[in-house]
């Protein structure tokens, strides 16, 4: 059994069919790449995965079956998630921003969270000793006590992965986690996920237009086409695929 299952899942807006039939698999640690041209419906299939949509077909993860669960439930089962458009609060610093991805993990009260005494107390050293791990393996240490606003966006983006690793997943799904960045920034943020990967045994969905960086990552990879898979291989499978080839640069090519 595969760590992530998806079968036939179909998603419609009204009379537009944005997938259609998507049927792939992600293994325990594997790096797993979702690509296709604009409007292929790579964005969806995320939004299916953590529960904003409800499609139609199975979404199982280590077989528990996750179409129509709230995204809140989703995210406690083990699925986390990075967004195009940042998710930070600018206002706090790093730590505090990390910790808001521990927050379904904690079992404390309001009430006692906030005369934090006794197992609040406790149980907040916890978790931010496992924010201060992530800020480590992330190289964020010189910014973890500067409000998030105030420092440069390729740091925002490594942010966003921290808050999402915070919440200790099982699937980590990567919208554009290099979307606007310059080659310095992508370089390093290729090195933190792998290492990711390679550490902490992360298996990761990857959603991303930059062909190189995919291509150097990923161990498989999926290709839609209006909504339908046209591929599903290794990088150099997939790269030598005629209808890749033909999605990508047209029939002349």
């Amino acid at each position: 059994m595969s760590l992530l299952e998806v079968r036939e899942i179909s998603l419609s807006f009204g009379g537009v069919r944005a997938i259609s039939d998507v049927t792939f698999d992600v293994e325990a640690g594997e790096l797993f790449a979702v690509i296709g041209p604009n409007g292929a419906g790579k964005t969806s299939i995320f939004n299916c995965l953590n529960g904003v949509y409800e499609p139609r077909g199975s979404i199982k993860l280590e077989g528990l079956e996750l179409t129509g669960l709230p995204p809140s439930k989703i995210a406690s089962l083990g699925i986390a998630r990075t967004f195009q458009n940042l998710a930070l609060f600018s206002n706090l610093d790093v730590i505090s921003n990390l910790m808001l991805g521990r927050h379904h993990l904690m079992k404390t009260g309001f009430i006692a969270g906030a005369l934090w005494v006794g197992r609040a107390k406790r149980e907040e050293i916890v978790h931010r000793r496992r924010c201060e791990e992530i800020v480590e393996l992330l190289e964020l240490t010189p910014y973890r006590r500067q409000p998030i606003g105030t420092l440069p966006y390729g740091i925002q983006k490594r942010i966003e992965l921290g808050r999402a690793l915070a919440m200790d997943p099982k699937v980590l799904l990567l919208d554009e986690p290099v979307a606007g960045m310059n080659l310095e920034e992508t370089e390093g943020m290729a090195r933190y996920i792998l290492d990711i990967r390679d550490e902490l045994g992360v298996a990761m969905v990857l959603v991303e237009h930059d062909m190189h960086f995919v291509m150097d990552l990923a161990d498989r990879l999926l290709v839609l086409e209006f909504g339908q898979v046209i591929a599903v291989g290794t990088p150099e499978q997939i790269a030598n695929d005629p209808n890749v080839i033909r999605a990508y640069l047209g029939e002349a090519s």
